[in-house]
């Protein structure tokens, strides 16, 4: 393995410097600050600026379509990361917008992708419905098609629609045969979230984040709206969800993140690096905190379990990343003492509030997409071919 420093040409470099002095001018502690306060993890005018200086369009198109090399994309991607760039709209916005281009229509194309990549026009999921957690293909929310063909009635309501306070458009499931199996009685839709009918109302999370919850009462959408076959939204909504899973092959050149999770893990591996360095700073007697054994072999733990975790690729690594979260931001802010538990912003936050957000971080991180449960059923199944799991009720002893 080839660990040596990557040599850029004259011309990447230059993408490079020009990407870091955007990013300087447009992330301000400003705006850093606001999104903590707003919990959005958006930042409109950012996103606009972006899409102005041609970045969205960019890093969605590829080199032979005029986009980026995938070197470029890799070099944006990652200083975005180390800019803190507010990412979760953009980040459903380009997922989303890949569906549109494969099954809507060229009208439907025509409307919405040219704002996607200017940055005006955003996109959100809607999938999880407030009594069907992880199963998606459990929706209730129905669709309904009127004589004339020409448009649908929905009705129902969606949760953790993140970011639709933000979006011109849902990516919405539904169901448009409830006596069909199903998997093969979902219509997908990409529904204008000024349609009259639709109420959103947002939810604040542990970790600080805004999500949302969606309701759909008699909202009318015209046909051209929808995505893919009556009844083969599984179809349309298979490769983006694959996406969100971390269900994907590793590309050959290897400029991808390890997991899909890793923009997640970074926040770990920030606090590792803060504790690491508290613990190893000597007080007024020459004391390091690291130098007790106990200390040592915690954070050496903690540190070799996240070095792991970040090294776990796919949906492997989509599990191990959130569960080591979960159980290094514990052991992290017991070794730095009771100050670790102010939160980010706080005077006397030991670390800046790094351990402590990652344990409010860690709960959310096991649920995106789904459940950690439900990714390891999905691991033991597909990819270790044991089997369905069996929820049956255990038989009684005889």
């Amino acid at each position: 393995m080839d660990f040596s420093r990557v040599e850029l040409s004259g011309d990447d470099q230059a993408f490079l410097d020009e990407a870091r002095a955007l990013l300087s001018t447009q992330v301000t502690e400003d705006v850093l600050r606001r999104d903590r306060e707003t919990g959005d993890n958006f930042d409109e005018d950012v996103h606009l600026a972006l899409g102005a200086a041609g970045y969205i369009a960019g890093e969605w198109h590829g080199e032979d379509d005029g986009g980026f090399s995938r070197l470029r994309n890799r070099l944006w991607q990652l200083e975005k990361r180390r800019y803190h760039v507010p990412w979760v709209t953009a980040g459903t916005t380009s997922m989303i917008a890949k569906s549109v281009k494969r099954f809507g229509s060229p009208e439907v194309q025509e409307e919405v992708l040219p704002g996607v990549f200017s940055g005006h026009i955003r996109l959100c999921l809607g999938y999880t419905e407030p009594d069907g957690g992880s199963d998606i293909a459990t929706c209730k929310t129905r669709a309904v098609r009127e004589a004339d063909g020409s448009s649908w009635i929905i009705n129902g309501s969606k949760m953790f629609t993140t970011g639709a306070h933000n979006c011109q458009y849902v990516f919405l499931i539904t169901n448009t045969d409830p006596e069909a199996p199903k998997h093969k009685s979902l219509t997908m839709f990409l529904v204008p979230l000024d349609t009259p009918g639709i109420e959103i109302q947002g939810i604040r999370t542990v970790d600080g984040d805004r999500t949302n919850i969606v309701y759909y009462s008699d909202v009318r959408v015209d046909d051209r709206y929808r995505l893919g076959e009556v009844n083969g939204g599984w179809t349309v909504l298979r490769e983006p969800l694959n996406a969100e899973h971390g269900a994907v092959d590793a590309s050959a050149d290897g400029l991808q993140d390890v997991s899909i999770m890793m923009h997640q893990g970074g926040f770990m591996v920030a606090a590792c690096d803060k504790a690491a360095a508290i613990v190893g700073a000597a007080d007024p007697s020459g004391r390091r905190p690291v130098d007790d054994g106990s200390v040592a072999y915690r954070l050496g733990r903690s540190v070799a379990r996240m070095e792991v975790a970040i090294s776990t690729p796919n949906i492997f690594g989509r599990v191990a990343l959130a569960q080591t979260m979960r159980d290094v931001s514990p052991d992290l802010m017991d070794l730095l003492g009771e100050a670790s538990a102010l939160p980010i912003d706080t005077d006397g936050a030991i670390d800046g509030g790094a351990a402590e957000y990652v344990y409010r971080f860690a709960p959310l991180v096991g649920i995106y997409g789904g459940t950690l449960e439900v990714f390891r059923n999905m691991i033991g199944q597909y990819m270790l071919g044991l089997g369905k799991p069996n929820y049956s009720p255990a038989k009684p002893a005889s």
